[in-house]
């Protein structure tokens, strides 16, 4: 039986579009993307999803009254494509622990820094600004705490001297569309699982979070 996976968007998707394109459009037995959400209706994202033929939708937070309602409003429609397994790609709103619960353990998140370094945003300036010899993007599963969560796998990018954040954010972009699809696969195969807040890698509990270049794939 395959996943059903629901994307959450806000921008871009150029991380959407690596799941497409190393899940979606595979023809796994083990994952299809069922539908996805953008709380921006100018998010590139949804057209991304819309040349794919994935069903997409549009729940502005503005219109809710609360973060509880807005995420309610998420959940039924994930409820309609019988999602099991939730990708926070590029999505700009904190979820609440509400919402997490509902989905435990079965939400990844791609943050573009090398957890715990640099949670929230501007991660490539600030990255520069301290100084830092390297630099990368973390895959862990979401929980309530902003860019919190068991780690699963980090890439990492060294900062080069002609560096600026352009720059670097364009090869650790590179990176998370290598670590995110794989993840999400892992996920989906059971390679890795989160219990009680602690991620698993081949039944084996990680105490630090997996390295790409010291893995293969």
């Amino acid at each position: 039986m395959k996943n059903k996976i629901g994307v959450l968007v806000s921008g871009g998707g150029t991380n959407l579009q690596s799941i497409i394109d190393q899940i979606h459009n595979k023809n796994s037995h083990d994952a299809i993307i069922s539908c996805v959400i953008s709380n921006t209706p100018s998010a590139y994202a949804l057209r991304r999803a819309q040349q794919a033929g994935i069903p997409n939708h549009v729940i502005e937070h503005i219109n809710y009254p609360d973060r509880t309602s807005f995420e309610q409003a998420l959940i039924q429609v994930f409820d309609q494509y019988e999602v099991n397994l939730v990708c926070l790609a590029g999505f700009m709103r904190v979820l609440e622990d509400g919402f997490i619960q509902n989905y435990q353990g079965r939400i990844l998140n791609i943050h573009p820094s090398l957890l715990p370094h640099f949670r929230g945003l501007h991660t490539h300036q600030r990255a520069l600004d301290h100084q830092h010899k390297e630099h990368g993007c973390s895959v862990h599963f979401a929980t309530a705490e902003l860019d919190g969560g068991p780690l699963v796998i980090q890439a990492h990018e060294p900062i080069l001297a002609n560096d600026d954040a352009e720059s670097l954010a364009q090869r650790v972009l590179e990176k998370e569309h290598i670590i995110y699809p794989l993840c999400i696969q892992w996920l989906c195969d059971g390679t890795i699982k989160c219990e009680n807040e602690v991620a698993y890698y081949q039944g084996k509990a990680l105490t630090q979070p997996l390295r790409l270049d010291e893995i293969s794939i």
